[in-house]
């Protein structure tokens, strides 16, 4: 089974994270996949609007340890991620489709980003959002100094980057981060059903529309991106990174042994 899926409901595109045993972390296949299917999805002539989910009880839990690894080893690889990194948030803004992220548990680090970056977002009652980048030795280069500033301001942005503290449904909803709390078993459906709201607008005056309030982002993407970018992609082989990471690996490791014994 492909670790991104799109399937079509009508005109509604629905793209789900499909690593729910893994909390829909960022495989190899799930990043680069992010990084092509809001262009693919755009071309579909039929496509109206677009539902970002994950399947399973998370809708992204970020980064995966062990491409974190990889990523610090191999700078070729490093460089494609952090490529990828770029298409992903240039495809997501300038996407002319709306997105509609339908926040169904934990969202942290790049799965917060995905959900910032949508151009509306539904969230859970009991999930969360979380960008701990800098707790695990990283600049928050991919999405969150981009957007972040945009919706909350920039003092409160600051806190929520270099704390890393969980952002509950009710706060994000608070704060601009969220348009609203749904019950988890509604969710989906209630995504669903403001996607067929969307898709039943005049389609340029809704593209265009989108385009113009994101020309705010736009020059985010002309200051910000790129140097932010290149910041955490050298954060990723620094010696904080490396020291974190390991860290934690060990602890899951020592915690799986407790647990067999």
């Amino acid at each position: 089974m492909a670790d991104l899926v799109v399937t079509s409901h009508g005109p509604v595109r629905l793209i789900e994270l499909n690593r729910p045993e893994q909390l829909n972390s960022m495989s190899e296949e799930l990043h680069s996949g992010l990084a092509s299917v809001w262009e693919a999805v755009a071309d579909d002539p039929g496509a109206r609007v677009i539902v970002l989910t994950g399947r399973g009880r998370a809708f992204s839990a970020g980064g995966d340890f062990g491409i974190m690894t990889r990523v610090q080893r191999d700078r070729a690889f490093r460089e494609r991620n952090v490529e990828e990194a770029r298409r992903i948030i240039t495809g997501m803004v300038r996407c002319p489709l709306p997105v509609i992220a339908a926040v169904n548990g934990p969202a942290v680090g790049l799965g917060c980003s995905l959900a910032l970056l949508s151009d509306l977002v539904l969230i859970a009652d009991d999930a969360y959002v979380a960008d701990p980048h800098v707790q695990v030795g990283l600049v928050a280069g991919d999405g969150g100094a981009l957007v972040l500033p945009l919706l909350v301001g920039l003092t409160r942005a600051k806190e929520l980057l270099f704390l890393g503290d969980r952002v509950s449904a009710e706060d994000a909803v608070r704060l601009g981060i969220a348009n609203r709390a749904v019950p988890r078993d509604k969710l989906l459906d209630e995504a669903m059903d403001l996607a067929g709201r969307l898709a039943a607008l005049p389609v340029q005056a809704l593209r265009e529309t989108k385009r113009a309030v994101n020309l705010h982002l736009e020059q985010a993407l002309a200051t910000v991106l790129e140097p932010a970018l290149l910041a955490e992609r050298d954060s990723m082989h620094s010696a904080d990174h490396i020291a974190v990471v390991e860290q934690i690996i060990a602890s899951r490791v020592s915690r799986r042994a407790g647990g067999e014994g």
